[in-house]
């Protein structure tokens, strides 16, 4: 819908001010945390990640004989998506204001694509199909959920929320939690009643567990139905930009509705104008091998869970081979849109998705690699995947 009369009507009548009282608009968590890469030069980047790492070997006497080694590479992708929005302005109503209207507008707009940018990348709301899975589904997968709500143990316990990430051989890096957790952690007492909270009465407390830094998202963002707080080794999410934040102004385009097809505006005929915002950009979590997790299963991010964890199904996969009588192949590295699990002695692998459609990558060493769809729904998902030995 256009901005009328009704709407800037605040801005037309006389002013008191010459400022508009206003929130100041929030950015992008995410993208203030994780680390920025090259701005991308076409739709798609790769990366090389480190998927095998050398082994070295003792030399068994004078004349023992030295083994060799090996060292593999994989490939992450960045797939650019868009962000756009279009918001159209009668020209009478900006003859009118006595504000700059398109100034206030944009930074509006910078705000809701920051808002969309966190909410995607950490928590899969309405996450681009083009990515992978989002940090809170990624973390998921890995084991690295955590229950109990905010207390010491489950924050720096031995299975705590540090814990999980140490366990990958990553230290996190930063904190995001939600409002609501602020009262919690001001409430954390030690086994003898007395406060853990530190203030300082001169000044500003900051927040901060272990010392790394929490920040909480005031764009919307954070989806207390999942998560009460995300912390992880945000030095380990990438992210690229294929085009940075632009604003064109419409006086001559035709306003479609994506769905009905229907002229929703004709800007030249109805003597509008429209700002058009356009934003691009692809992250990722390569995940390499470390000495800790030389499989790369484990993930440098967890979470504690809401009070009623979300809704998951659960998925068990089973790759077995193309012979005559099938077998179940043990340690095949199941890949579901970035998400990594190994098959077990009976060649299954289970995961904890939410409803959608996933990409999966199914491979081992002497068998064909295999891709699929998992398409998860309201039910568990039990699927057999046959991997034919390589010829």
């Amino acid at each position: 819908m256009p901005i009328n009369r009704t709407e800037a009507e605040a801005l037309i009548q006389e002013q008191v001010v010459n400022t508009i009282f206003q929130d100041a608009p929030k950015q992008s968590v995410f993208l203030s945390m994780a680390r920025k890469l090259p701005n991308m030069t076409s739709k798609q980047t790769r990366i090389p990640v480190l998927d095998m790492l050398p082994m070295a070997y003792w030399v068994n006497g004078d004349t023992g004989h030295k083994q060799t080694s090996q060292q593999a590479w994989d490939n992450v992708y960045l797939t650019a998506a868009e962000l756009a929005v279009i918001v159209p302005i009668p020209e009478a109503v900006l003859d009118d204001a006595s504000f700059d209207i398109i100034g206030e507008v944009t930074p509006r707009i910078n705000e809701a694509i920051g808002q969309r940018v966190d909410s995607a990348t950490i928590f899969g709301v309405n996450r681009p199909s083009e990515w992978q899975n989002d940090i809170i589904t990624l973390a998921r997968q890995a084991g690295n959920n955590v229950p109990g709500g905010i207390t010491y143990d489950t924050l720096l316990g031995a299975d705590g929320l540090f814990s999980k990430i140490e366990s990958s051989g990553r230290m996190a890096t930063g904190l995001i939690a939600s409002m609501q957790t602020r009262a919690a952690l001001r409430g954390l007492k030690d086994n003898d009643g007395r406060p853990l909270f530190k203030t300082d009465m001169q000044g500003a407390t900051p927040y901060a567990l272990d010392g790394v830094s929490m920040q909480f998202p005031l764009n919307g963002s954070f989806d207390t139905s999942v998560a009460q707080m995300v912390a992880g080794d945000f030095s380990q999410a990438v992210y690229s930009i294929r085009q940075d934040v632009t604003v064109k102004i419409l006086d001559q385009a035709t306003i479609v509705d994506p769905e009905s097809k229907q002229v929703l505006y004709s800007l030249a005929q109805q003597d509008m104008i429209a700002i058009r915002v356009v934003f691009r950009m692809g992250w990722a979590l390569p995940n390499p091998a470390t000495r800790m997790d030389e499989n790369r299963l484990a993930v440098p991010f967890a979470y504690i869970e809401a009070s009623t964890p979300y809704t998951t199904q659960k998925v068990t996969l089973t790759v077995k081979d193309n012979q005559k009588e099938p077998a179940a192949i043990e340690g095949a590295t199941i890949n579901v849109n970035g998400s990594r699990k190994k098959t077990g002695v009976d060649g299954t692998a289970e995961f904890n998705l939410r409803a959608g459609n996933y990409p999966a990558k199914i491979s081992k060493s002497g068998y064909t690699t295999q891709h699929a769809t998992l398409t998860v729904a309201a039910s568990a998902v039990t699927q057999t995947i046959t991997l034919p030995v390589s010829t």
